[in-house]
């Protein structure tokens, strides 16, 4: 259960290390879920599917507390403070929601259990396993303020990408004409972890943000480039300048 949203002793500098202490640790909450659902589809151990489901537990509770008491932590705060501060709000909405698709994901494995084939099952883990490092660069990004590793988190999200179509053009193209199984629930299940990814870049966009003070959506785009290549590029530029 959450906490009453009251200032911790220590004043406005306690509560603000408290929110972002909170979103630290959902970082590590959905990452642990990542990975205890990549086991359990390898393993199909109920144990770890549980975990999975307490993982989403915690991250519901976890969002809550900081809903409860950010408005209050806003007050009396420096610049940079409440743009940290507005990064945990986001952040922690993302990571909430990543809980909700991993839980889904691992709903399907428990349900599917051993009809899953061995070529998705590879895949899927995979699929998991690339989740779980962008939640962990994602969780150091933000701990540390390391842009290369927020970037890396952006870089990540075309492997997620690439795992999921190579499911799809397995199960709806099927090029080798094999007999498939359970398409429409192993795609499904794809489908969750590619969009738990894309809340994993928001994240790593909002360590952009407020490490730089510069959105990702508001550096100017040209058609062939991706975000992280804008993003680099204003980096050097930015740095040439100072």
């Amino acid at each position: 259960m959450a906490l009453p949203a009251q200032p911790l002793p220590g004043g406005p500098d306690a509560e603000h290390t408290r929110l972002v202490n909170l979103t630290l640790r959902a970082c590590e909450v959905a990452r642990a879920a990542a990975a205890n659902a990549a086991d359990a589809l390898g393993l199909n151990a109920p144990a770890l599917f549980a975990a999975v489901e307490e993982c989403e537990r915690e991250l519901d509770s976890l969002d809550r507390e900081l809903d409860q008491r950010v408005c209050a932590a806003l007050a009396n705060t420096s610049e940079a403070e409440r743009r940290e501060l507005l990064a945990c709000m986001k952040c922690m909405t993302d990571l909430e929601r990543i809980g909700d698709l991993i839980s889904t994901f691992s709903s399907g494995a428990r349900v599917l259990g051993r009809r899953i084939e061995n070529a998705d099952v590879q895949d899927l883990i995979r699929m998991a396993t690339v989740l779980e490092k962008m939640l962990a660069d994602a969780h150091h990004a933000f701990s540390t303020r390391d842009l290369n590793r927020a970037i890396a988190v952006l870089r990540a999200d075309a492997e997620l990408d690439r795992l999921r179509n190579l499911l799809f053009i397995r199960h709806v193209e099927n090029p080798e004409g094999e007999p498939r199984v359970e398409s429409i629930q192993v795609m499904l299940m794809a489908q969750s972890l590619e969009r738990a990814g894309d809340h994993a870049k928001n994240l790593a966009e909002e360590v952009c943000h407020f490490v730089s003070g510069h959105t990702l959506r508001h550096v100017l785009r040209s058609n062939d480039k991706s975000y992280e290549q804008m993003f680099l590029a204003w980096l050097r530029e930015h740095q040439g300048r100072n």
